[in-house]
């Protein structure tokens, strides 16, 4: 710990700065994403809003001094997610600050560690303000104190700690691999009628569909089941929980393998939810509608969603396709005069169904791709658990490289 040197961040970076104020005049289609928190995920800026695009023009009067040593960080609204700047085409806002590093006193990467260690956590919590919506300051950001070895030894830490991320990574893309695999497979068959196009065809209420299909309610093929939850304020509910405890926010891939909140058995007792077994499909409801997921383990969840489980024949896989390519015409049928919300009345839509024994089939093709899916996420829970087992001691100089 020796050559381990205090310094603010302010200090050691070249810039650290917000973003724009205002939104750049938007146009559709145009090359330079508008950053704000929601685009910063997992390590990536991340494009996930076609209104939200602006042109060369409107960068060359608002762009911030990005460059190979950036890093991003969300600091008004949702405070604390990160990217690394990988040359991407944008505009910052003032919902996500920038720092660059000075790459002769600190590294890249250990910064990019340094700004997830429960040390720097801990300080942002103490230091947002704001009763709803949080905010960091760039004083606060700036003021920041914390030590550091020498470059080389920043490096051979990033290293060990980047290889984890880099396997998640690694399996992450798999996986997205593995489920547009299974998503193409259900829309060769179910949508494109491929494997039934040299058999006969009848007219439907829905159009031409293969003979021996049935035109029916979506409700007619699964049960649609509540979630609840019991008071927050009761810590005999909450404390020491240990099921998983499902809400909108815990939707980040096919398989939902961890939730920010776990319940006790006795919060359980005490609401609407019930614990739902492995594969029950999860779709959020109320305010952000339209989010499918499979649970990984049997979870409660809840009010703000509906677990679907398919009836006798109706495998979980084929439903949730079927959910998932429904998921806009639901999104139509969402009203609400404080937020957007779907009930259960929405889900009589009509849908043709194939035999059963057709079902079979794509179950037990799929089968093999879901349990990959599931595998690679499990491991990925195992390698970030690693990860941030070993963060706080490699950051600190605790554990020695």
């Amino acid at each position: 710990m020796s050559e381990w040197k205090e310094y603010r961040l302010g200090e050691v970076c070249t810039e650290l700065s917000d973003g724009l104020h205002k939104a750049p005049n938007f146009k559709k289609n145009g090359d330079y994403i508008f950053v704000n928190a929601k685009n910063i995920v997992n390590g990536f800026i991340i494009d996930n809003d076609p209104t939200k695009k602006s042109t060369h023009e409107e960068y060359l009067k608002y762009a911030s001094p990005l460059n190979d040593t950036s890093i991003l960080y969300s600091i008004d609204g949702t405070i604390g997610n990160i990217a690394l700047y990988r040359g991407e085409k944008c505009i910052l806002g003032k919902g996500a600050c920038y720092m660059n590093p000075n790459p002769q006193i600190l590294d890249r990467m250990f910064l990019y560690y340094e700004l997830q260690s429960p040390r720097f956590k801990s300080y942002i919590y103490k230091m947002s303000t704001g009763s709803t919506i949080k905010h960091i300051s760039l004083k606060t950001m700036r003021g920041y104190d914390f030590s550091f070895p020498s470059l080389e030894r920043q490096r051979r830490i990033a290293s060990i700690l980047s290889s984890l991320d880099d396997k998640i990574a690694v399996n992450r893309r798999i996986c997205e691999n593995l489920e547009a695999q299974a998503q193409a497979l259900f829309k060769n068959w179910f949508v494109d009628f491929a494997p039934f196009k040299d058999g006969k065809f009848v007219e439907s209420e829905l159009g031409m569909i293969p003979e021996g299909w049935r035109v029916g309610r979506l409700n007619e093929v699964m049960d649609i089941l509540p979630g609840g939850t019991p008071k927050t304020s009761n810590p005999e509910y909450w404390e020491n929980g240990t099921i998983p405890f499902f809400s909108p926010k815990d939707v980040k891939g096919v398989y939902c393998f961890d939730t920010e909140s776990y319940i006790t058995q006795v919060g359980l007792d005490n609401c609407s939810s019930k614990l739902y077994e492995k594969d029950t499909i999860f779709i959020t409801c109320r305010g952000t509608v339209g989010k499918v997921v499979l649970a990984a383990s049997p979870m409660a969840m809840n009010q703000s969603n509906y677990a679907l489980r398919g009836k006798e024949g109706i495998s979980q896989y084929y439903l949730y396709y079927v959910i998932v390519s429904l998921v806009s015409q639901l999104k139509k049928l969402a009203n609400g005069s404080t937020f957007a919300a779907i009930t259960t009345r929405d889900f009589s839509v009509k849908i043709a169904t194939p035999p059963l024994n057709e079902i079979e089939k794509f179950h037990c093709i799929c089968e093999s791709l879901f349990e990959q899916i599931y595998t690679m996420g499990l491991e990925n829970l195992r390698l970030a658990a690693l990860r941030d087992t070993l963060l706080p001691k490699l950051m600190s100089g605790e554990m020695k490289v």
